[in-house]
């Protein structure tokens, strides 16, 4: 298959880039399915991800990452061939990264239901770094509240934590939990982990590597660990648009309940709403994604580019 290639920037090179078409015609003889049921339950408010873009899209990718383990652990055995050590078990991680209102948490549950189907690797972990977040009191006593998202308000030294122990084998680890509904880190809440194949590792700042501190530079990166890394992608333009749209959509459902931390939003009219949304957006979730998110999407090995409807139109694909 001759592939489309892009010329326009000097990253553009790294990758070999699909139509949607193209990409569809390499999930090969796979016969997984999602039934529309469980699809619903995927979905987030704002992404209307269909059945055929499933077929399409994420059964393809799918396909690829099977692969990718299947490799990843003959070389981990010809390692410990080499060495004579003893196995030891360690996941497959991937990396997914994007803005807000891009559609990652979709693409990392509807990722995380076809890769379970697959015999060799049944376990499969969805960790979000929003539980990687430093508290609210925290944020507040540092005066980066309004920074929430960006790279310096995680505990990144936690997350590095958690991946070194995924990748050591450990046999329990614990990642922190997040309430959206509460807007903050639950304290007495872990997930806990034991042995997965796979761990999915979804958030914004994933890929990268600039230094949080006038210190020495951080001996890791978050992305030194991943065996696959991916950046679902969007024009700013867009982003905007489904930002506004989703926050006047939770102003219906998730924000009238009397317990979210953006309840007193619910009863701002829909024009005050829409100016407070857009007002956000300018001020933190376009300024994180032009400074932070953006410039690490050339980091990726996998890009989804989407368009206006929310579909994914083309995929790019790392060529080293």
């Amino acid at each position: 298959m001759v592939t489309e290639r892009r010329s326009n920037a000097p990253t553009d090179d790294a990758y070999d880039r699909f139509s949607r078409e193209q990409w569809a015609a390499l999930r090969d003889n796979v016969r997984i399915s999602i039934d529309e049921g469980q699809l619903e339950s995927l979905r987030s408010l704002d992404e209307p991800v269909s059945q055929r873009e499933v077929r399409d899209v994420y059964l393809p990718m799918a396909r690829l990452i099977n692969l990718r383990v299947s490799a990843a652990r003959a070389l981990k055995h010809s390692r410990e061939t080499f060495l004579g050590t003893t196995p030891t078990s360690a996941p497959f991680v991937i990396g997914l990264a994007g803005s807000v209102a891009v559609g990652k948490s979709t693409t990392a549950r509807v990722l995380k239901a076809l890769l379970s189907q697959w015999p060799e690797h049944p376990k499969v972990e969805l960790v979000t770094t929003d539980g990687f977040l430093l508290p609210n009191r925290t944020l507040e006593a540092r005066g980066i509240m309004a920074r929430k998202g960006f790279p310096e308000s995680y505990d990144l030294k936690a997350l590095l934590q958690l991946l070194m122990d995924l990748k050591r084998g450990e046999p329990v680890v614990h990642a922190p939990r997040y309430s959206h509904l509460h807007y903050d880190v639950l304290s007495k809440e872990t997930q806990r982990i034991e042995q997965p194949d796979v761990v999915i590792i979804e958030g914004l700042n994933v890929l990268q590597t600039r230094a949080l501190t006038k210190a020495r530079s951080p001996r890791w990166f978050v992305s030194d660990f991943f065996d696959l890394s991916i950046y679902v992608h969007a024009p700013v333009e867009l982003l905007r648009r489904w930002y506004l749209e989703r926050f006047l959509a939770l102003r219906r459902t998730a924000l009238m309940d009397p317990r979210s931390y953006f309840h007193r939003y619910a009863k701002l009219s829909e024009r005050e709403a829409a100016k407070f949304a857009r007002g956000v957006w300018k001020s933190i979730n376009e300024k994180n994604l032009v400074e932070n998110i953006l410039p690490t999407m050339h980091r990726a090995q996998l890009v989804l580019d989407k368009g206006a409807d929310h579909a994914v139109e083309a995929v790019r694909l790392r060529r080293f």
